[in-house]
């Protein structure tokens, strides 16, 4: 009897180890949802929430000489999202979720189709590192790459 306790007790432990993960994983992919969310919604205080203090934001650009690391901020990104036009509909598609947690830091690579006012604009892929704070996961640095082709669409 008592090693039927011990067998029970150890595949539910075992069986709970890998949802404790799982729902990490599952919070840092509503943390960059929510993200996207209020981008299309124009809500900056939602916006605000996802970002931790300090966060960083850069654009890998495409030019003659090659890659270009293009620095943004996110004051600015929520300055033109703010300032975006009532009738422009701005709507980033996440095609993917590859994420990895380990302990309080998370990295997130997410293929994307952007669409302005339901035509295509371009695509690419967001790298997001996050960390897990007193009151949940952050955004504390975004890289994404943008291009029009080749884009499966």
């Amino acid at each position: 009897m008592g090693s039927k306790i011990i067998l029970i007790f150890t595949t539910a432990l075992l069986f709970s180890i890998p949802s404790y993960g799982q729902s990490d994983e599952l919070a840092v992919q509503k943390v960059i949802e929510s993200l996207f969310d209020g981008m299309r919604a124009k809500n900056i205080n939602q916006l605000a929430t996802v970002f931790a203090d300090d966060a960083m934001m850069q654009t890998i650009a495409l030019g003659d000489n090659g890659p270009q690391v293009n620095p943004g901020s996110v004051s600015d990104f929520m300055k033109r999202i703010s300032t975006t036009p009532a009738d422009t509909q701005l709507d980033e598609r996440i095609l993917n979720f590859e994420i990895k947690v380990d302990g309080p830091m998370a990295s997130a690579w997410t293929p994307y189709e952007f669409y302005v006012n339901g035509t295509f604009s371009h695509c690419g892929v967001n790298s997001f590192q996050l960390v897990k704070f007193a009151e949940g996961w952050k955004v504390v640095y975004i890289i994404d790459t943008r291009r029009k082709d080749p884009c499966n669409q």
